[in-house]
Parts: C-alpha cells; structure tokens; sequence
C-alpha cells in the first residue's frame, strides 16, 4: 500500500542498512532517498533532533511521500563532549571514517582509560509531509567507552573504537542483529516505530 512507503532520508550505507534491518518487522516498505536521486540537504542544525528534521522534511518534500530523518554523533568525555553533531565531519567535510577515527585517537592519546568514557546518541524523525506541524520524535543514547585501537570488522564509523558499556567487545565486533537491539539508533528507532504506530502508522 502506498500509504505505508517511507522514504529513509540517508545516504550513508551503514546507517541504510541498519535501519532497514531494524524496521522489517514493521510492516513499512522503506525506500533509501538514493532511489529517488534526493542529494542530501545543508545539516546546520543545532542539536541532533534539528539536524534529523532538516533531512526528513528534505526527503519528504522531494519524494512526496512521509520520510524518516535521524541524526547521531559520538560523544567523548576526555573531549567535552566533542565531535557532538559534528561526529561525520570530525576530520574534515569528507565524511572519511578512517580519518575520523585516526583523529580521535591522536585526540586521545596518553588518555587514561578512566576518562575515555563515551557515548552514541541518535535522534530519529518521522514527518508525514515536508510541512508536518507535529513531527514524531524519539531519542537515545548508547554508554561506552573509547578504546586504544581499532578492533572487528562490522559497523561503521567509530564502532572499531566504541568498547560497550559492561563488555569488552567493540560494536564492530557484535553481531548485526545484537547490535541492532540495544545500539543507540535501534533504540531510537524501535521507540520511533512503537511512536508511529500509535499514530496510525
């Protein structure tokens, strides 16, 4: 049914792929914007939920169709917080997660364990229009820490580093699909859909 199409408003695979996998279940035909050949918008926003309403309301106004817009970053304690909203372009405008992890880790050099605590945070938004006037948000956060070297060889971005809260394995190194239920985007996004559906979607 058309009314149940979304379009994702990403154009980063690893995020992509995370979202599709997590929203299967819930009886949504997700389209990534690619597909409709929408270039992503200017993220100028000043928090997390603005940056993740400026891409909704983009993929929205140009496909037509409702849309889903998150926004995520990592933030480090050591560095007060930073990168924050600009995790993607923590080493530049490219977007390069090598480079971003190779940056935080001369960041953090002679950083002692104790203060390398750090966490996820996502912010998921479902707009049914590009003018939505009450937007459908949700949020979450995922407790870790950063670690000496890169480790495991699934996720994206800085999961190679991000050793979760209460274990000692990197995101790279879980299971997709453990991952996917406690990752501060599946937390969000599970708390979008269960949002969503109590709306009517």
């Amino acid at each position: 049914m058309s009314s149940r199409r979304v379009v994702l408003a990403t154009g980063n695979p690893g995020k992509l792929r995370e979202m599709r996998a997590i929203l299967a279940g819930h009886g949504l035909e997700v389209i990534a914007q690619s597909e409709f050949g929408i270039r992503p918008p200017v993220e100028d926003g000043d928090s997390y939920v603005a940056n993740a309403l400026i891409k909704a309301r983009h993929a929205a106004a140009a496909s037509g169709l409702p849309a889903i817009g998150d926004d995520s970053g990592i933030e480090v304690d050591a560095l007060g917080g930073r990168p924050g909203i600009h995790t993607a372009r923590y080493a530049g405008p490219r977007g390069d997660a090598e480079a971003n992890n190779d940056k935080l880790l001369i960041e953090l050099a002679g950083t002692p364990e104790s203060r390398r605590g750090a966490r996820y945070r996502c912010a998921m938004v479902f707009v049914r229009a590009a003018s939505d006037p009450e937007p459908i948000i949700a949020a979450a956060s995922w407790e870790g820490r950063i670690g000496l070297e890169r480790r495991g060889a699934g996720g994206f971005g800085y999961d190679p580093l991000f050793i979760v809260a209460g274990s000692s394995v990197t995101a790279a190194e879980m299971p997709e699909r453990e991952k996917n239920s406690v990752s501060h985007r599946g937390q969000a996004l599970a708390a979008l859909a269960v949002k969503m559906k109590a709306a009517g979607w």
